[in-house]
């Protein structure tokens, strides 16, 4: 299966990783997300070429996870934002942030979260929404929708 028939998968992971599984992407998006929101700022600290940044960056915008607003008439330029689809990006972000701490070998972790409520270290964890039960994978059953399963067993042959 190519990487552009994922979205055809009835899993939401699947789908997600169609629009933004990428490595450049994700970076852009946190490079924007860091209020780092131009053309040339993106490019200088992701290391992604001009031409590579320009395509991501209008898959982007065409997935309605950025857009594009000019900061100046003339010449025009723009800056870069992420609408709501795209916030909503960052709880998936701070995870693998938090996995790359914790599994890459650094001794300090190049960034971290502080909270605005409290000024502490605001470390991300999984917790239920409705008990408050901290949430790892012996803790949770997956249940599969009935799409979802048909679609599993169609490709299982």
């Amino acid at each position: 299966m190519k990487r552009s028939q994922l979205g055809n998968i009835t899993c939401s992971l699947a789908g997600a990783l169609a629009e933004v599984g990428d490595a450049w992407s994700l970076l852009i998006i946190k490079e924007i997300m860091l209020k780092n929101r131009r053309f040339d700022g993106i490019a200088a600290q992701t290391g992604i070429s001009e031409s590579s940044l320009a395509i991501r960056l209008k898959t982007l915008e065409s997935a309605g996870i950025v857009e594009k607003r000019a900061y100046q008439e003339r010449p025009i330029r723009y800056e870069y934002r992420v609408t709501e689809r795209g916030a909503d990006l960052w709880p998936a972000l701070v995870a693998l942030n938090s996995w790359g701490d914790r599994w890459l070998g650094r001794k300090t972790p190049p960034m971290t979260y502080d909270c605005n409520a409290c000024g502490e270290d605001a470390r991300p964890h999984l917790t239920c929404t409705q008990c408050g039960t901290g949430l790892k994978p012996p803790s949770v059953t997956p249940v599969q929708a009935p799409a979802m399963q048909r679609d599993r067993a169609r490709r299982a042959g």
